[in-house]
């Protein structure tokens, strides 16, 4: 009898052990994976092409216009009508990194372009933290809020699986460490108070964000929603 209490003792503290241990790492994977230095559970798949792997060349936005001020002198309300009243699923934005420009899309049309400057080394896509460049690939809005230095902040959901594996096959091939992160909180904001020459000298400040004009910024906070579409390209 007392053989059997002492094994039932064990086994009580072994699995507690366990629980603990397993408690335990999943705190310092999920501590990893928000510090960019692990791939979330839910895309491991995906990211090691274990699943029918996407393919990394969406292109959302065909038509460009050829108008780097397409409509800029006109408010958006006076092209789509009041924010509340529109279907803003039917909202998509294209930023292109080579002409300094922010694009707002309605069903795949260009309504209206914004000139916009990006991170302080603006040529190439984004493969680690701290590169100070902007990513290209296509991102969603994941949230969107004032900001107390630059207006407004829409919150991009960089990293995506792409990222992952552009960032994972740099590091393959050297050109990143293997120690570099994969970076995190890129988006789309304004300029500091008083501070839209940054804008208009097409001066790359940020870390790796896009950065509009605070008034421009504000406007096209109205007429955006989570899960809004965003596609950077070169």
């Amino acid at each position: 009898m007392e053989l059997k209490k002492r094994r039932v003792n064990i086994w009580i503290i072994s699995s507690f052990a366990s629980l603990l241990f397993l408690a335990a790492c999943s705190i310092f994977y999920w501590k990893l994976v928000r510090l960019g230095y692990a791939v979330p559970i839910p895309d491991i798949l995906d990211v090691f092409c274990l699943n029918n792997c996407a393919d990394d060349l969406n292109v959302l936005h065909k038509q460009f216009p050829s108008d780097n001020s397409l409509n800029y002198d006109k408010p958006l309300t006076q092209i789509l009508g009041e924010p509340d009243k529109l279907d803003k699923s039917r909202i998509s934005i294209l930023v292109e990194k080579s002409k300094y420009r922010l694009t707002v899309y309605s069903d795949k049309k260009p309504i209206k372009s914004y000139p916009v400057v990006f991170g302080g080394n603006p040529t190439g896509d984004k493969l680690k933290e701290g590169d100070s460049r902007t990513p290209e690939g296509v991102f969603r809005i994941k949230d969107m809020y004032p900001h107390e230095s630059w207006s407004k902040f829409l919150w991009l959901d960089y990293p995506t699986k792409q990222s992952w594996r552009k960032h994972l096959k740099a590091k393959q091939n050297g050109t990143i460490s293997w120690g570099d992160s994969v970076g995190s909180e890129v988006g789309i904001h304004g300029v500091p108070t008083n501070s839209e020459n940054i804008i208009k000298n097409k001066s790359n400040w940020t870390l790796g964000c896009v950065s509009l004009e605070n008034k421009d910024v504000d406007e096209l906070f109205r007429f955006v929603e989570r899960g809004t579409e965003v596609e950077i390209i070169k």
